[in-house]
């Protein structure tokens, strides 16, 4: 007898079990509560029972409230009398199981028990599913019937599409690639940020390829149970062998493919472990002839396993970046095809001010966009609505409720401003795009620069002028209000993190000079640890040349704001009066003549 069926028996003893304890308890639930039989004769002489059923000496009664009680009498006989005189309805059974009640009992049990297990051994049989089928893939083959998605609905990944519409063409004309020699790699890693299309790009190979797709998630493989995941990725492979020639998608790969003694359980091999041995076995062990293309996705590569990674098994690792401003412009033009726009739309402008955003950013920003315009019923979405949407996305809803003092206001304001003055002063650094002192999120305000270009590498000057900006909140407060508020907290972790950068891993200190102190673990997202290469002496030194940086740019910001005072009272004073500006109504006061804005100097501190 197989180990399945052994299992299959188990199951259903294991449910008739369960079935006769349920029973046995929903009996004793629902059966009458007992009473004394002596309350039961009391509550007779007092006319409160209405009626009794008798089966032997038990008693069964229901009294005048509808309540249900059971109780035993010693005599019977003695009791009809005083029944009858009460004039109780009586019924009555005999306390005798009849042949086929006991026949019943006996055999019911084991007709469930053996009608079960048949039911399930013809289910087997004719490949249905059942609890048995834990070994079994859950993979989803793509139907012909559903959308397709191609490589036209995907934009921003130029070299990733290219790679992918290789593996496509070699399904479609594989004796184009073998004529000279060459072999199709076996298998595709697309890697890279959460959001940056791997998904979206296996469902193209799927629209594209006209050949099966097996599409799964790694987390399927895992079950409680051992052995169920190797058992399962056999199962996908032998499934796959059948179709050939095809494509098995797995997303999220890093949830079975992590470096084996990783996360190994005591006492035995881990279950992770055993699936991913059972997937690298069925990677090298592809049968001549069978075309069989793994794909899959991660955003976790530097967590697989060596083994995995290496030539003959994922063959070819796609990293898959966040799109630059080209890309951007690309994917925004692919999701406004489904969106009314307005005329004034310039996707340009979006993709500019966008710096970062991924894919799935962008489809979130078009879709946000359409739900703004649509509450306010517009007939299109135009340049204001995706504006909002992405203020909501960046910075936070609008606290359209929150209650400010105007010496709160006048405070954000001034900050605000400071943030503005030198990034319009200042060279080497990004256009101003908007500034505005309406509470979003846990920003009281708001200064917003948008870049002319994407930028991937940083000079000395950018970053001490940046971090001149960031500081420029706190010293206006200190120039016009002669105090600092908590509003520059997050000002100031991001300057002391940009000064440390500099100092201890871009070598940007005449000091301590090029050589870098702090050293990035591999890692793949900008998570990874860091580890202090240096000795207790230089750690002084380097805190005094951070002071020195951070310090250095405060005074010359200070020294900025301070021969510009006129232009930061009107930037405050047009802060207060409109709450939001853009970037031409900053430049209209930039050679305006000096306006005195009243009270300014009389304004009280903040008690905070």
């Amino acid at each position: 007898m197989s180990s399945r069926y052994i299992r299959n028996f188990l199951f259903v003893l294991l449910l008739t079990i369960v079935a006769v304890v349920i029973y046995n308890v929903w009996n004793t639930e629902n059966k009458a509560p007992s009473v004394e039989y002596s309350t039961f004769i009391e509550s007779l002489e007092k006319s409160e029972i209405q009626k009794v059923h008798l089966k032997g000496g038990e008693i069964t009664f229901i009294d005048k409230f509808g309540r249900s009680y059971s109780s035993f009498t010693p005599d019977v006989t003695s009791l009809l009398p005083k029944l009858n005189e009460k004039k109780v309805v009586i019924s009555a059974s005999s306390d005798r199981p009849s042949s086929t009640s006991g026949f019943w009992t006996a055999v019911f049990p084991t007709l469930i028990i053996m009608g079960g297990w048949m039911f399930f051994m013809i289910k087997n049989q004719k490949g249905g599913g059942g609890f048995t089928d834990f070994g079994k893939t859950k993979s989803s083959i793509t139907s012909d019937s559903t959308k397709k998605i191609t490589f036209d609905d995907v934009a921003g990944v130029p070299e990733a599409k290219a790679d992918l519409i290789e593996i496509v063409e070699f399904l479609k004309k594989p004796e184009k690639f073998t004529r000279l020699g060459g072999r199709i790699p076996k298998g595709v890693l697309l890697q890279g940020p959460p959001g940056t299309g791997k998904t979206l790009l296996a469902k193209a190979i799927a629209g594209e390829a006209g050949v099966p797709f097996f599409s799964l998630s790694g987390s399927d493989f895992v079950e409680m149970f051992v052995g169920v995941g190797a058992s399962r990725v056999r199962d996908l492979f032998k499934q796959a062998k059948k179709c050939s020639p095809c494509i098995v998608f797995i997303d999220e790969i890093d949830a079975v493919g992590r470096h084996r003694g990783a996360a190994a359980s005591q006492g035995g091999q881990d279950e992770r472990e055993q699936t991913l041995n059972a997937l690298l076995v069925e990677m090298d062990g592809f049968q001549t002839g069978v075309t069989v293309i793994i794909v899959a996705a991660t955003n976790r590569p530097d967590v697989l396993d060596p083994a995995l990674l290496r030539p003959g098994r994922f063959d070819r690792q796609v990293t898959i970046m966040p799109p630059d401003v080209k890309g951007r412009e690309q994917i925004l033009e692919v999701y406004a095809v489904k969106i009314l726009m307005a005329a004034d739309v310039r996707l340009n402008q979006i993709a500019r001010s966008t710096p970062g955003f991924t894919g799935a950013d962008l489809a979130n920003l078009m879709n946000e966009s359409a739900l703004m315009a649509a509450r306010k019923d517009k007939q299109t979405v135009e340049m204001i609505d995706i504006e909002e949407a992405k203020d909501k996305i960046l910075m936070g809803a609008e606290r359209k409720g929150m209650v400010i003092s105007e010496e709160e206001r006048r405070t954000t304001a001034y900050h605000e401003a400071g943030h503005a003055v030198l990034a319009r002063l200042l060279p080497n650094t990004d256009p101003l795009h908007k500034i505005t002192i309406i509470p979003r999120g846990q920003a009281m305000g708001m200064t917003q620069q948008m870049p002319i270009d994407d930028r991937h590498s940083y000079s000395k000057e950018y970053l001490t002028n940046r971090i001149k900006i960031l500081l420029g909140g706190r010293t206006a407060e200190e120039i016009v209000f002669n105090q600092y508020t908590t509003g520059a907290s997050n000002d100031l972790q991001t300057a002391t993190e940009i000064a440390t950068k500099m100092v201890c891993e871009w070598g940007m200190t005449e000091l301590l000079g090029p050589r870098a102190y702090l050293i990035a673990d591999k890692g793949f997202l900008g998570g990874a640890s860091k580890q202090r290469h240096y000795s207790e002496d230089t750690a002084h030194a380097i805190d005094k040349e951070i002071n020195k940086l951070i310090e250095d740019c405060y005074q010359e910001a200070m020294i900025i704001l301070e021969g510009k005072i006129d232009f930061l009272h009107k930037l405050a004073a047009l802060l207060l009066e409109k709450e939001t500006i853009g970037p031409e109504e900053i430049e209209n006061i930039v050679d305006c003549p000096p306006v005195k804005i009243d009270n300014v100097q009389n304004l009280e501190p903040l008690n905070l």
